[in-house]
């Protein structure tokens, strides 16, 4: 299997985004962007991770991984950044062997009409219930499945006893409330089913999940998709509580 570029080619070709494709199904299942041999290093990579494994059962079935290159000549390392960004953003990471979502997806990535209008000519919108505000900006991706959604809003946070004054839940991604459920119960971290799969807790501090269901309707309409400010100063914590304690 050809593992080089020509000189030639190598000068000309600048920066470039490049697909690896499975030729049993012909799915794209990981995207890169690179300059001169980038794209022959995966087929000699011996990490232990997805897109290595995918390799090796391609070619264990005696054909060879596709590759592509979807654009090049490129002169800007952050235009062909953003372009990398756009292509996972399209096929989606759930669909790729790629660890991570591309350069800056989260604030310039994937997003409906509605985040967009909320994120750029949207008003605060002012919670008058008790809730709980969870940013979820590490485990958002575009596309999720409303169950996908529901469980990486609820498990596994690090919350104190004013946990069970909040009447709704609202998860937070790019400054904009992505959902809002009723919590019915608290339970401690893997006390209930999760579709996610979760990973271990080496802290000494309890984490605890609740179940729930959507929000009524009119609650849903006031906030779902609306710009809020409740991260914006900029704090790691992931937990915002509004309208349950005096100092909130």
């Amino acid at each position: 299997m050809k593992d080089s570029f020509s000189p030639n080619v190598r000068k000309e070709i600048g920066h470039y985004v490049y697909l690896y494709i499975d030729p049993r199904d012909n799915s794209v299942f990981y995207i890169g962007k690179g300059q001169n041999n980038r794209v022959f290093d995966h087929l000699k990579d011996k990490n232990e991770n997805e897109k290595v494994k995918r390799i090796a059962e391609i070619m264990e079935s005696g054909q060879e991984p596709i590759i592509e290159i979807l654009v090049h000549g490129i002169e800007s390392d952050e235009t062909i950044k953003k372009i990398e960004a756009a292509a996972i953003d399209l096929i989606g990471l759930q669909n790729l062997t790629n660890i991570q979502s591309g350069y800056e997806s989260i604030k310039y990535g994937r997003k409906k009409l509605e985040e967009i209008e909320s994120m750029y000519d949207g008003k605060l919108v002012q919670i008058t219930e008790p809730a709980i505000m969870i940013n979820i900006c590490s485990t958002f991706r575009y596309g999720m499945e409303p169950i996908e959604l529901y469980d990486a809003t609820r498990s596994a946070w690090v919350v104190g006893t004013d946990r069970e004054k909040a009447k709704y839940a609202m998860p937070v991604y790019g400054n904009v409330i992505q959902e809002v459920y009723e919590i019915k119960q608290w339970f401690e971290k893997g006390s209930t089913f999760n579709s996610r799969l979760i990973e271990s807790d080496i802290s000494a501090e309890k984490r605890w999940e609740f179940v729930g269901k959507l929000a009524p309707e009119e609650i849903r309409k006031m906030y779902k998709l609306k710009k809020t400010d409740a991260f914006a100063s900029g704090s790691s914590n992931p937990i915002k509580y509004l309208n349950i304690r005096d100092d909130k």
